[in-house]
């Protein structure tokens, strides 16, 4: 590895640690969990990840679209079964990615990716407005002017500093920067402390402490199956996105089974579950992360962070992460999604605006779901529009129909108001050499108007059935002339 690209990865690794901590200390509070489970969870995830993952340069760690979903596990039934449900999540993540299914993320159109993203940078954002609170109230006067002064600077410092030299990065600047200048004039602002005491000892194996039964994994199951398909979710879109950003491929699969595999260990040694970060993963590209080094190098620091430097790390003041994180949503959001809204269908349109509201109210998975239906509804309505056919009378009285487009479930009744049986000639041909069969229902279609034929005591011949339609015909009993 050349020595430039060694020091671009750890200068990142270092960068993307100091942004890792404040999220999983909060995604951790958020869940009702102490803090060092969060920690404990992004060491093993992001290390593990990094270095046997399939995407170079993404960083994974305790993130929050998990920790809403395992809130309610956590206040009824306790830690415990926490842990089990991480394990078995991260089982069912191992699986899906053994079977090959993380090309199912190809199945993902372009507008609910759009929408994905632009709903995690405004989640990221909104997370910020938190630390402006002290309790449940809002900041005001000079603390309120000081906070918003700091983050202000930094985020001036992240966007000026790369224009004046790229040896460093920006991010990493302005945090050491911004922690330095409170440190010296000895500012009364909110540091990294104030949420939480980072110290602790090396995380330890312990398997959960709960009954290994039926009725136990009845209670986790539901929980376990949301946590792994959010998380892979996540996952799988960041990596397509770090695929974009720097021009190169991922191997989804591969990710899946390192993501499954930590969250394993994560949860057998009292961790958070977790999954790709988005804000995080923009962080480390952004500074110039790369390789696996970077990750490994961020996983590591955080342990590090626990074990030794935490009197030093807690002195970070808040407003210096906040900044940074605010840049980040800035830098996620895809603003180029706002600029095609006249140039692109209204229906895809509408599935980024969707998509974008659905995340920021509920969670990722019925967001990208509901995304998902909505594109496919829109493409088998346009499909179905395009359904035509050619009609002429041949020489011999005979009529021919060519038919255009493709016979599926919402296309049978165009394609059954193109005849007409009533009054055609005795003898009909259909010429499919342009039609493609695509399910049951085309089967059934061609059926009912055979039957609409036959009724009428005329004789319907068909022509140029591809290979496939045939195969289809015959495995459901249809003779074929």
């Amino acid at each position: 590895m050349k020595p430039i690209r060694l020091r671009a990865d750890v200068l990142a690794g270092l960068t993307t640690s100091f942004a890792l901590l404040p999220e999983c200390i909060a995604f951790a509070l958020v869940a009702h969990l102490n803090p060092l489970m969060g920690l404990y969870g992004a060491f093993i995830i992001c290390t593990l990840t990094a270095l046997f993952g399939g995407r170079p340069g993404m960083v994974s760690g305790a993130a929050g679209s998990m920790a809403v979903v395992i809130v309610a596990l956590v206040v009824q039934h306790g830690v415990q079964y926490l842990l089990a449900t991480v394990l078995l999540g991260g089982l069912i993540m191992m699986a899906f990615g053994l079977l090959r299914l993380g090309k199912l993320v190809r199945m993902v159109p372009h507008p609910v990716m759009l929408g994905f993203v632009n709903g995690l940078a405004i989640i990221i954002a909104l997370a910020q407005l938190e630390h402006f609170k002290n309790g449940e109230d809002w900041l005001s006067g000079t603390p309120l002017y000081l906070m918003a002064g700091l983050v202000a600077l930094t985020m001036a410092i992240v966007y000026i500093l790369p224009r004046l030299t790229k040896a460093v990065p920006p991010a990493l600047v302005a945090i050491l920067g911004v922690g330095l200048l409170v440190y010296l004039f000895g500012l009364p602002t909110r540091t990294l402390g104030d949420m939480a005491h980072i110290a602790g000892g090396l995380p330890t194996f312990a398997l959960p402490d709960i009954p290994w039964n039926l009725e136990t994994l009845r209670i986790i199951a539901p929980y376990a199956i949301l946590m792994a398909l959010v998380g892979l979710l996540e996952t799988l879109l960041t990596l397509n996105l770090t695929d974009e950003i720097t021009e190169t491929r991922g191997y989804p699969d591969r990710e899946c089974v390192a993501l499954g595999a930590a969250n394993m260990v994560s949860g057998a040694f009292g961790g958070m579950g977790g999954c790709a970060m988005i804000g995080q993963t923009v962080i480390n590209l952004s500074s110039g992360g790369r390789g696996r080094l970077s990750g490994v190098v961020a996983g590591v620091l955080i342990l590090l962070f626990i074990l030794f430097l935490s009197p030093l790390i807690e002195r970070i003041p808040l407003a210096a992460l906040v900044g940074v994180m605010f840049v980040v949503s800035q830098q996620t959001f895809a603003w180029a999604s706002l600029r095609v809204v006249n140039k692109v269908p209204l229906n895809d349109v509408l599935v980024i605006i969707a998509v974008t509201t659905i995340t920021v109210f509920t969670d990722l998975a019925t967001a990208v779901l509901c995304g998902i239906i909505i594109a496919a509804l829109n493409f088998a309505w346009q499909q179905a529009r395009e359904l035509y056919a050619d009609e002429h009378l041949e020489a011999d009285g005979s009529k021919l129909y060519r038919l255009h487009g493709t016979l599926f479930f919402a296309s049978t009744t165009p394609f059954l108001n193109q005849f007409d049986p009533a009054n055609d000639p005795a003898r009909v041909t259909l010429d499919c050499r342009h039609l493609s069969f695509v399910d049951y229902s085309a089967i059934a279609a061609l059926r009912t108007l055979r039957e609409r034929y036959a009724k009428a005591g005329k004789h319907l011949q068909v022509f140029h059935l591809s290979e496939r339609c045939k195969k289809l015909l015959k495995r459901a009993g249809e003779v074929h002339h």
